[in-house]
């Protein structure tokens, strides 16, 4: 009897560390092939994905990419589920602003008094710049990983991520008897140490996983 899998991508993780790894078109990429090539001969049961919702009404364009992109991943295998978390505005330092003041201290004498007066103005006028930042959807993950295992709904799980925030649900899952998988262009080095395998996925890895055009 083959081992029944579930596999859990963290979303704004697994994108961010294709995009760092350059692989290519990570919108066009086939979660079915994806699940299918990484559990070999376990029985899939199911792929969950979450991600923090684009609101509209701070950028529109990516709202409507973002929402092709789930509607598309939703329509490719009924065992496929998208899980919504929040994108919310926090204000944080803007790294760009110490630099330019730095660099009108460092500049003081090739340049007029009136120009360094300039870029003091626009360093402290832009001394800090509102990020949309992920909340619960690391939470939500970490909750179903724990909550499908305990309702026995998989002998082993999978995490698309090299988040090393999943170690303490990765263990508590682990301690049940349970296996953990983690897979990533990256590696996550904390994350690695509490999953039975962690799995680098380089580049060439995904050649055979893209939708048919």
């Amino acid at each position: 009897m083959h081992q029944r899998a579930i596999l859990f991508v963290d979303g704004s993780n697994w994108y961010h560390s294709l995009r760092r790894n350059s692989v290519p078109a990570p919108f066009e990429l086939d979660y079915a092939k994806i699940s299918r090539k990484l559990l070999g001969p376990r029985e899939w049961i199911e792929t969950r994905y979450y991600i923090g919702a684009v609101p509209e009404s701070w950028n529109p364009q990516a709202h409507a990419d973002q929402h092709r992109f789930l509607d598309q991943l939703g329509k490719t295998d009924p065992r496929i589920t998208v899980h919504l978390g929040r994108l919310e505005p926090r204000s944080e330092p803007n790294p760009l602003a110490s630099i330019l003041r730095d660099y009108v201290k460092t500049t003081s004498h090739a340049i007029p008094e009136d120009a360094r007066s300039h870029l003091r103005k626009l360093a402290r006028q832009h001394a800090t710049v509102v990020t949309l930042k992920e909340k619960a959807v690391d939470i939500m993950l970490a909750v179903d990983l724990i909550r499908l295992g305990g309702e026995d709904r998989y002998d082993a799980a999978y995490i698309l991520s090299a988040d090393g925030d999943f170690t303490p649900a990765v263990e508590a899952v682990r301690a049940t008897g349970r296996t953990v998988y983690a897979a990533s262009p990256d590696m996550g080095y904390a994350l690695r140490s509490v999953v039975k395998t962690f799995i680098r996925l380089e580049r060439p890895w995904f050649l055979d996983c893209y939708r048919e055009s």
